[in-house]
């Protein structure tokens, strides 16, 4: 079935969200900005190289930066940062078409009422079905065309499977599911965990603290999702362990890279301003669980070290003095 799609977003992960689907070359797709002097660079190069360097995009791909350029979509991709999807939700809503599925492509949580993106982007756009993409999936290595595998889920698990069908292509596959709970906690939850693994890397010490780190932090995400409503099957897969193993393994991750800063006690900025989607979630999960009652000793931890209520050292005998309990 072909679709016109529309993406919202013209950073790294939009860009290359908008450049695989166009490549799939069974649907429409345009790429929504707000500069329009970038938009018109990319339409003119087909380049986008601040953030995909020498990456052509597809001759397929059309671009805009005007908002009403998403009204004959039948599927909005919102690719734009966490914490950005509300102001987006307001700009947009207004040229949505009636039938429009709305896909949320941030991994976070809404800082300021720690609710998850897709109970936000219902609050804002109550007509439309809100649906999330979430999993392991660098931006550069999608648009490369490199294999990737990503987790799709909307409450109705029919809707879940047409966006599977309609965003997937040769070498992106989107696996359907219905739980929007648990795929959207782990993208944003494998953020905090990424940290702590940085924060191993850059105290030196070693590769067994860091599967030690994954394997527990892997079990609180597990209790956390399963007493916000979701599935724990679904932290097993894509958006969850999946997720967690290449943020916290790969120096592409931001979160990683962020983490192993704390840990050498670098107080510059280290990734010159780059959005650290880690750092927001921190401090809103460690509060949520405290609120559920759910033991997260790990999110805590990063919580106070980027609050500075911690230092690092102590972070770690904390975390190695806990009782001794059963796997």
């Amino acid at each position: 079935m072909s679709e016109n799609i529309a993406v919202v977003g013209s950073g790294a992960f939009g860009t290359a969200l908008a450049a695989v689907i166009a490549l799939a070359d069974r649907s429409a797709v345009t790429l929504v900005g707000r500069d329009p002097s970038l938009i018109a660079d990319l339409k003119a190069e087909r380049l986008h190289d601040a953030v995909l360097p020498g990456i052509l995009l597809p001759d397929t791909l059309e671009f805009s930066a005007e908002a009403d350029a998403i009204a004959g979509a039948s599927i909005v991709l919102f690719a734009m940062p966490s914490q950005a999807q509300a102001d987006a939700a307001r700009q947009y809503g207004p040229y949505l078409s009636k039938d429009a599925v709305v896909v949320t492509c941030a991994k976070g949580i809404e800082r300021a009422t720690g609710n998850l993106l897709t109970d936000m982007l219902e609050r804002e756009l109550s007509d439309h079905p809100i649906a999330v993409l979430s999993g392991p999936g660098f931006a550069a290595d999608i648009a490369k065309g490199l294999p990737t595998a990503m987790a799709i889920a909307a409450a109705d698990m029919e809707i879940a499977e047409r966006l599977a069908q309609a965003i997937s292509g040769r070498t992106f596959r989107l696996y359907a599911s219905n739980d929007r709970i648990g795929v959207q906690l782990g993208g944003a939850l494998k953020n905090v965990l990424a940290i702590a693994c940085g924060i191993v890397e850059g105290r030196g010490i070693g590769d067994s603290a860091r599967a030690a780190l994954i394997a527990r932090g892997l079990a609180e995400m597990s209790r956390f999702v399963v007493a916000k409503g979701g599935q724990a099957d679904t932290v097993r897969g894509l958006s969850g362990l999946g997720d967690l193993v290449l943020t916290a393994t790969s120096h592409q991750s931001r979160n990683l890279r962020f983490g192993i800063a704390l840990g050498r006690g670098d107080k510059t900025d280290p990734l010159h301003g780059a959005l650290v989607e880690g750092a927001f979630a921190a401090s809103v999960a460690s509060r949520l669980a405290a609120e559920l009652k759910v033991s997260m000793p790990i999110t805590d931890a990063v919580s106070a070290i980027i609050d500075g209520r911690l230092d690092i050292s102590e972070a770690i005998e904390q975390l190695m003095t806990r009782p001794i309990t059963t796997e």
